[in-house]
Formats: structure tokens, sequence, C-alpha cells
């Protein structure tokens, strides 16, 4: 950390307006009863007093709907255009659970065997404010994951809010370019124990013991558990759509005459048409095989490929579901099954 700052809460609309002079600027904005991550064109449409989004920040850099190029047919040949795009973006706000889902996200989007160009050029042109979390939902459970409520994996800046001001932590210097201008004064000691005591007080009610998870799930496909465990799963895929770290996705064309678009669309592993061959077999027919996956994938098969759990203690798939079907529940009821499976 290279500095920690002040920055006055009445000084935030101003600074904002001054970021959207070189960057798109996406910020929590209340829609209804709920926030979401919008870009803003006035720094007072923001609203950094909130506990979480319902969705996370990830659709700034992985669009629910993109463009990846679209065409023009003509009798001599098609015409290509690329759609990356290229704009400097900054989000502010996001907690630091979000900001730890873009690491697992970088991790499928580039790797040996995969460059994603869509993702990876707004990834590299995105700067990132955290806001911690003084107060913890009872739906969280980052702490579990490796995380925590003032974490600055991947962050630029970390907020923490002390009061009538923000003690901003300075994480790179990218970060320290986003305050350019604004001459903000060096913590005091006081501002610094204040910060300090706000973090000592952010506690979580829940702590999972997931020691001997993977080892489970390496060995449990077949094993009765998953018969009863997804009996009350929908398969309305809230638990997906608004996962931080979820990144599946479907490719169509759209085409109208002679002109088309080739579009990603975020889709999800709990829909039946999800692994639909064109010969009409299925090899996941029912909600069982689509609720393991969805478990398997972030608690095995991401382990496996990238020796990291692809969860972040959000909790957003348990205030989302429809029946309370509690993903915490879910993996100490797995971890339990070992020592049934052993009797």
């Amino acid at each position: 950390m290279k500095a920690v700052l002040v920055l006055n809460k009445d000084q935030v609309t101003s600074w904002l307006n001054k970021l959207m002079q070189d960057y798109q600027v996406f910020a929590p904005v209340k829609e209804a009863d709920y926030f979401s991550f919008k870009q803003i064109d006035s720094g007072d449409q923001a609203t950094l007093e909130y506990r979480n989004s319902k969705t996370p920040p990830k659709e700034v850099l992985f669009p629910r709907s993109e463009n990846l190029f679209c065409y023009h047919c003509e009798k001599n040949g098609v015409q290509l255009t690329e759609q990356i795009d290229e704009s400097k973006k900054v989000i502010v706000g996001l907690r630091p659970c979000d900001a730890q889902s873009l690491l697992l996200l970088d991790k499928a989007f580039s790797n040996d065997k995969y460059q994603d160009p869509y993702y990876l050029t707004r990834r590299n042109n995105t700067l990132l404010v955290g806001l911690g979390c003084n107060e913890p939902a009872t739906t969280c459970f980052c702490t579990s994951l490796g995380g925590g409520p003032f974490s600055t994996g991947g962050l630029d800046l970390l907020l923490v809010d002390t009061g009538n001001q923000y003690v901003v932590e300075v994480l790179t210097e990218r970060g320290q370019e986003l305050l350019s201008g604004m001459e903000l004064p060096t913590a005091t000691r006081e501002a610094q124990e204040a910060a300090r005591m706000v973090k000592e007080g952010a506690t979580l009610s829940t702590q999972l013991d997931l020691t001997g998870l993977k080892s489970r799930l390496d060995v449990n496909f077949y094993d009765p558990i998953w018969d009863q465990i997804h009996e009350k799963c929908l398969g309305c895929a809230a638990c997906t759509y608004s996962c931080p770290t979820c990144h599946c996705f479907d490719i169509v064309d759209e085409v109208e005459g002679k002109d088309g678009c080739r579009v990603r669309h975020w889709d999800a592993c709990m829909f039946p048409l999800f692994t639909l061959h064109g010969s009409g077999h299925n090899p996941r027919p029912t909600g069982k095989e689509r609720f393991r996956q969805r478990v398997m994938h972030k608690f095995k098969y991401f382990m496996d490929n990238f020796n990291a759990i692809a969860c972040v203690g959000c909790g957003r798939c348990i205030i989302n579901c429809p029946v309370n079907l509690d993903i915490r529940e879910v993996l100490t009821e797995i971890q339990g099954a070992e020592a049934r499976s052993d009797k």
C-alpha cells in the first residue's frame, strides 16, 4: 500500500464527476428496492450507502449480451467488423468479494488453452475502487473462502467508511492516478485508528469449515445424496444469474437480410437446454444432474483446473433463491455424507 488518504463524503460527487472526464464510471445505483451497477453520467446518481448489489458488477466486463462481431454479406464476399470495447472504465463501490470474483473470472477467460480478447480488453482497461463491508449480511460467508469484508485482492483503491469520511487505501499506481488533482490529505493517526476499529467490528455470522470438501466431491459423483439434495431446486437459474463467478454463455447469430451479428449471451447450467445435443440426447436430463454440475463446477472442477474455488461467499444465491435453497447447507450436508457413507 503506497498511501492512506482521507476523502470526505461531501467530496464523492465531485470526484466521480471528475473521473467521468476520462472514464466510463460504473457505480451502485438504487432501482426500486435493490441496487445494481450502472454507468452513471452524474456523480450524484451513485449510492455508496448500500449493503450489496442484487446482481454482480461482473457484467461491466462480461456483459449479459455482447456483439462479438457483425457482418455484411454481398455477392463478392462478407465484410466483418469486430466489436471489441476498448473504452476506459472505473467501477466504484464494488465489494471485496466482487473484486475477488474477477480474479477468478480471469482464470476462466485467460489461461493456457483460451484467451478471450473481449473480456481481457475490458479487464485491462478497467480500474476497481472497492468499498469495505462495515456490516456484512447474515448470508455472507466470504471469510470461509479466503476473503474478508476488507480484503484488497484485485483492487486499485479501497474505501473504508468511518462515518462522515472514507479512509482511502491506495493499492496500485493506477489507483493513485484516480485521485490526481484531488489533493486529499494523508489520514491522521486518529482516522487510521477509526478505520481499524471499523474493520475489527465487521464480523460474519457464518463460518464454514470446507476442509475435506474437495476430496469428498472427488469420489461422490454417484452418491445417493444427489437424489435428495436437489429436490427443492426449481431450475430457475436465479443463483447462476446473480453469481459473480458463473461464466456460462451461448453464442448465436442474429441476422436480418444481408446483415447480422454474432452475439454472446449469458447462459446457465441449470437450464435443460444448456447441454441438449443436436441428436436429442441430453447428458444432464433432470434437475439432479444439473444441480450436481453446479456444485461440482464450483467446488471441484474449477479446483481441478485452476486450484481455486469458484465461489466468493457473497450470498447472492441464498438471497435470490425463491425456495430458500442455501448453498451453505448443501455443502455441510455433502460433507456430512462422507461420515454416513463410511458407516
